[in-house]
């Protein structure tokens, strides 16, 4: 049975917020899978990818393994009934429309705003975490490099990277959109993970707004914040630094909900208060909207104004997927010869073996003089000999035709004969 790239993925498409939480993982968490993937399953690619708009699990197998697959995001998530959100789950078992799949996410095409260079990274970290466990062969290796190559190529080729129209800048229009009316608005970030930091960053386009930042680590905070001449305060000031805020920015990696209806009920809120949640799950009580005076965005329901940075990425589109057209034909193409691969090395080995049995036989009382030369000859008629089959060979690639061509030169050279004797 042939070894194909799948995936399973749930995403902002598939499913609303409330579903990705449930399935949402940590590092901990994929770890974990990845290496139960490799232990029952004997999976040796795979990529697990886990943000706030998608959960993805990415491997090489035989089999179809998606319900085994989100059984085992059941178990990671502590849900008895995993496998009836199988409905939210794509799953790609084609392994064309697998390839290209990732090679969409990781550009930006999928993204909930779209061109978000954040994903990229994310994939980036992703990629490591497989390949520092292990889980990263030859395929996945060169899938991924081409990626990174495919993201050089857009870069310098499209707009589609230019201007910040990434979730975290989204959230900054959000946030000017709706203080536009107030002076110098208060703003209160809490967590600087990697999406609160990089509000941060884009908290320059909002240049009269009195920022103050918070995190669990306040050496972290310190970070951030310093440059910018933030307001750091200590996480225990939250409550009332709350209070003080017309908006505040929550980015906080919690199984449950940091700011509840209860907590934000003892809150004074003297006109309205905007409450943004960008963290998976969500680290705001959907609840605290019942209070008067609250008004609470998420992740699904934030959106980015038609700035022309986004504009450009948009016109950009055809010209992007031109250049994933051409990158996913040349990892095709790669891909097709790495079928052959196994042949063409049986191959060279048997005419080896051979040659080596034959300069033993009749070059037992030769001269080093005598053997180099003949040795030289050998080696080069052997080239000559290797050259036509292993032409063929890569040109039935592109035919699609390699399976037949590697029966015959099995058969005609006796290459599985071959290789039993060296074993």
């Amino acid at each position: 049975m042939q070894t194909r790239f799948r995936v399973v993925s749930l995403s902002h498409k598939s499913a609303p917020v409330h579903i990705r939480e449930l399935i949402s993982l940590d590092e901990v968490a994929i770890e974990r899978l990845l290496l139960k993937l490799k232990e029952f399953f004997s999976v040796t690619d795979a990529l697990v990818l886990s943000t706030c708009n998608r959960t993805e699990v990415y491997y090489c197998h035989e089999l179809d393994l998606s319900v085994e697959l989100i059984k085992l995001i059941g178990i990671e998530r502590g849900l008895t009934d995993a496998i009836s959100y199988l409905g939210y789950f794509q799953v790609l078992t084609n392994e064309s429309e697998a390839v290209t799949h990732l090679f969409r996410v990781s550009m930006g095409l999928e993204a909930q705003v779209i061109g978000d260079i954040q994903i990229l990274n994310q994939v980036k970290r992703s990629y490591q975490t497989s390949a520092n466990l292990e889980l990263a062969g030859p395929f996945l290796h060169r899938l991924m490099h081409t990626i990174f190559f495919t993201n050089k190529r857009v870069v310098q080729e499209t707009a589609f990277r230019d201007g910040a129209a990434s979730l975290s800048y989204a959230t900054i229009e959000l946030i000017e959109s709706l203080t536009q009316n107030i002076f110098q608005p208060r703003i209160l970030l809490i967590g600087v993970g990697e999406i609160g930091e990089d509000v941060a960053r884009n908290m320059v386009h909002l240049p009269s707004a009195q920022v103050k930042i918070t995190n669990r680590t306040l050496a972290k905070a310190e970070e951030i914040g310093g440059p910018f001449g933030f307001e750091v305060i200590s996480f225990e000031s939250c409550l009332t630094a709350i209070e003080e805020s017309d908006v505040v920015v929550c980015s906080v990696r919690m199984s449950e909900p940091f700011l509840t209806k209860q907590l934000i009920k003892g809150v004074n809120i003297p006109s309205f208060k905007v409450l943004i949640d960008l963290s998976v799950p969500r680290s705001i009580e959907t609840s605290v909207e019942e209070l008067p005076g609250i008004v609470l965005y998420n992740v699904d329901n934030i959106r980015s104004k038609a700035t022309a940075a986004l504009q450009n990425r948009l016109e950009s589109i055809p010209s992007v997927e031109a250049i994933l057209d051409e990158c996913i034909e040349e990892f095709g193409a790669w891909q097709k010869e790495m079928v052959v691969s196994p042949t063409i090395q049986k191959l060279k080995q048997a005419l080896e073996k051979i040659r080596q049995e034959e300069m033993s036989r009749y070059l037992k009382n030769a001269d080093e003089k005598e053997y180099l030369l003949i040795d030289k000859v050998t080696k080069s008629m052997m080239q000559k000999i290797l050259k036509v089959p292993v032409v063929q060979l890569r040109a039935a690639c592109q035919r699609d035709e390699a399976a037949e061509m590697v029966e015959l030169i099995t058969d005609l050279f006796d290459l599985e004969k071959s290789k039993t004797e060296n074993e």
